[in-house]
């Protein structure tokens, strides 16, 4: 069995500096480690060659994102399992085997995530994967471990491996032939969302996602912008709504998006009321972008099974938070669907 980890780089010489070592450290056996440096134009390249020249490296032409960097690297590499992880996330000793471990267990388990805690808070899990990702039928995605702003502490509440909605691509292990056959991520995103629409996909297929809380790893977050960004605002909402045309069934299509509409536009008056005019313009060229794009999505949406997967909120996160006060993950009982 052939494992490849694959860590996307894009002008990050200093956070490979930091990060690399613990990944090439406890990546042994049939796994290798393989950097795709997405176009850089820092030093990351000659950093490579001179302190990790057995490295594999894959040198795309230019920056062509998260998504469609990942599809044109991955499809350069032979192997059984691709993991997609992130250049600032630290592993630890035998942080692989127990996710292939647990996806072996079933053919249909395409995708899985280890626990995902902070780097920096080392007790507290990590805002973009958690325990594992979910979403409510809005489009609005949550962790168990962090709910909007509050991220909780890990005192072993989350140690059962489950099946989930999403998978962060932050450190996401998925079999390869599986990649291929759903088509890999979304090149059209660019980045964020990818990850959920991928894994949404995939269970439109029939697949399951699973958290192997076995697996531990520690991320820094915040990638590449910051978290206060016009640019990651205008991705967000676009590539939510792009996701939610592309994946919701039939059924809920039209009733979902009027929603997202006008939620969306109670996001913008927040921003503008806030005195925020970049993230309120943000949000109205997303809207503006998903609408040009409309003839593109229909064809991928023509090209897609639709169910609706199991592991689907029904609820707006957005009332249990603020209006319910439920914080937690476990105070929505969404795993026993009580």
């Amino acid at each position: 069995m052939k494992i490849a980890v694959v860590i996307l780089n894009w002008n990050g010489r200093k956070i490979l500096e930091k990060f690399l070592p613990s990944v090439t450290q406890h990546t042994t056996g049939d796994a290798e480690v393989i950097v795709a440096d997405n176009g850089s134009t820092d030093d990351s390249l000659e950093f490579l060659a001179q302190q990790y020249p057995s490295l594999r490296v894959i040198k795309l032409d230019k920056n062509y994102g998260f998504a469609e960097g990942y599809n044109r690297a991955l499809a350069q590499i032979e192997a059984d399992y691709y993991v997609l992880l992130n250049d600032d996330v630290e592993v630890t000793e035998g942080w692989i085997t127990p996710v292939i471990d647990q996806m072996e267990q079933d053919e249909k388990i395409a995708i899985c995530q280890p626990k995902l805690k902070m780097y920096n808070e080392r007790d507290r899990f990590e805002y973009a994967g958690g325990a594992g990702g979910f979403l409510d039928q809005y489009g609005y995605p949550f962790c168990r471990g962090r709910i909007f702003t509050t991220i909780e502490y890990d005192h072993g509440q989350y140690d059962d491996p489950c099946d989930i909605f999403w998978a962060s691509g932050a450190a996401m292990f998925v079999k390869a032939k599986i990649w291929r056959e759903i088509g890999g991520l979304d090149g059209d995103f660019f980045a964020h969302m990818e990850e959920i629409d991928f894994c949404w996909r995939a269970q439109n297929h029939g697949y399951r996602v699973q958290y192997c809380p076995k697996s531990v790893v520690y991320h820094v977050g915040g990638g590449t912008l910051p978290k206060s960004s016009p640019l990651k605002t205008r991705l967000n909402f676009r590539n939510n709504l792009s996701m939610l045309y592309k994946n919701l069934t039939d059924q809920h299509l039209h009733k979902v998006i009027r929603c997202r509409k006008i939620l969306d536009g109670i996001a913008a008056a927040k921003f503008l009321l806030s005195g925020n005019r970049a993230e309120y313009s943000a949000v109205f060229s997303a809207h503006s972008e998903y609408r040009k794009q409309m003839e593109n999505l229909k064809r991928k949406r023509d090209l897609l099974p639709h169910k609706e997967p199991d592991t689907m909120y029904h609820g707006l996160i957005l009332v249990d938070y603020y209006l319910r006060k439920r914080k937690t993950f476990d105070q929505l009982n969404i795993l026993n669907k009580e």
